[in-house]
């Protein structure tokens, strides 16, 4: 805290008179500060940017794949099928009947009060011969189902009320049994004993139990190609998703069906034009933040005058590096063709431009070569991006590395001008202090003559 040094002797207003002097003696703190803020300003725009490029490097990289570009679709005739197309699709149709549905395995016990067997001993052989024994904690339903659902044997039991025994009036209840997959290989069987019991064949079915059934049988779904034909060949599934009829692409049936069904896949060309569409969107709207943050504002001061205030880019390398690398990366002719015949062209301004009808006639002539085009276009916007935003060598990374290096220095210079400046007021404190207690020595040395001189001038008299 400073030292209230208002002079009561000198009359001067030294707090002031000290404020004014330690603002003087800021000025070079107070650049500091300025800078920092410009800088930090700085920093933060091109870590914006820095987001934008590397965003664009991710999107380019994907595009310049096959994949990328190797779009379809696939379309179906029945409502019963749904189809995907994704890479290594090709142009083609395949006509099946949709023969069944996968399903899973459901079973029944009959009606029981409680399990017969003291203790409940169980084992289920599942489709491939693997057998696995389960023991429950008791013989009450509840307790065989939760040891089942716990055994992790692939199937679920669920207890259902099956209403009272005739005889006793006892709760009778019954047990689902499910396979947890669909298709053939979920199939299971469950004997009551050990699996020493069901090799030796002692071990009793469930479903020669009384009232036991089979409520649905574990199957695959198939499909027959070229049904009716010497070439019909049948295919099958666990599930209702079949992925190797055809090269990239995935079907799922949802309906049994005799009638042919015609599976069509086609280039998606509308797919493949959003795709180009959106390399230029995200180029431009990265050229469009450079430009905002160029952009230089005017206005007034407080004496009327104009004030000229750059953005924080004007007049940056980096930025337009950004620029030109990415413009050259866009623009540079394929093989000796201008972007600009598959739809992609730079304007006076800068703007990249994209003509979805141009690009809709070149892939239309020649697919190959527009996709290509787009490829390499891609390819080369991905390795600028990349140059620009890698993160450990980027240039942009570099930049911004440096820029809050520079400003972590320039914040340790602030703290010591605040350390420098707390000295200097403390002098400027004591100085003028001591100015006033000098001031009032000298005022009472006055007093002190005045008086004696006072006297001999009475004496004389």
């Amino acid at each position: 805290m400073g030292m209230a040094v208002d002079g009561l002797i000198s009359g001067l207003d030294t707090t002031s008179l000290i404020n004014s002097l330690m603002q003087a003696e800021a000025i070079p703190q107070t650049l500091l500060k300025s800078k920092v803020t410009d800088s930090t300003t700085y920093i933060t725009a091109m870590q914006a940017l820095n987001t934008k490029v590397a965003a664009l490097a991710d999107l380019a990289t994907k595009t310049s794949k096959p994949a990328g570009v190797d779009l379809h679709t696939a379309t179906s005739s029945s409502a019963g099928v749904t189809a995907t197309a994704g890479p290594g699709a090709t142009d083609g149709n395949l006509d099946f009947t949709v023969d069944r549905l996968a399903q899973a395995q459901v079973t029944v016990t009959g009606p029981l009060t409680q399990w017969p067997d003291q203790p409940p001993v169980l084992t289920f052989v599942a489709a491939d011969g693997t057998m696995k024994q389960i023991t429950a904690a008791s013989s009450s339903i509840a307790d065989v189902a939760a040891a089942i659902n716990t055994a992790g044997v692939g199937v679920s039991a669920t207890r259902v009320s099956a209403g009272l025994d005739p005889s006793t009036g006892q709760p009778l209840y019954r047990l689902q049994l499910s396979s947890t997959k669909t298709g053939a290989a979920g199939a299971f069987t469950m004997y009551r004993g050990t699996p020493a019991d069901v090799t030796a064949g002692t071990a009793a079915n469930l479903l020669s139990d009384p009232g036991a059934a089979q409520v649905r049988a574990a199957q695959d779904a198939q499909v027959t190609l070229w049904a009716g034909t010497g070439a019909a060949q049948t295919v099958t599934s666990s599930t209702n998703t079949f992925s190797d009829v055809l090269p990239g692409v995935s079907m799922t049936v949802t309906a049994a069906s005799a009638t042919p069904v015609t599976l069509t896949v086609a280039r998606n060309d509308s797919a493949i034009s959003d795709v180009a569409n959106s390399l230029v969107s995200s180029l431009n709207d990265i050229f469009t933040f450079i430009n905002q943050k160029n952009a230089v504002a005017t206005g007034t001061d407080s004496a009327g005058g104009t004030t000229v205030t750059g953005g924080a880019f004007t007049g940056d390398s980096t930025a337009r590096d950004v620029t030109s690398k990415l413009a050259s990366a866009v623009s540079t002719p394929i093989n000796g063709i201008s972007p600009s015949t598959y739809g992609i062209s730079m304007t006076s301004t800068g703007e990249i431009t994209f003509d979805k009808d141009k690009f809709a006639a070149a892939i239309a002539a020649d697919p190959d070569a527009a996709k290509a085009a787009l490829q390499t276009v891609a390819g080369r916007v991905a390795d600028a991006s990349n140059v620009l935003s890698d993160k450990f060598s980027g240039i942009i990374t570099s930049k911004i590395n440096g820029e809050q290096s520079m400003v972590k220095g320039l914040n340790d210079q602030i703290l010591e001008w605040d350390s420098r400046l707390a000295d200097r007021r403390t002098t400027l404190e004591h100085t003028y202090s001591n100015l006033e207690v000098q001031l009032q020595q000298l005022q009472s040395q006055s007093s002190w003559l005045t008086g004696q001189l006072s006297g001999l001038s009475s004496g004389s008299a």
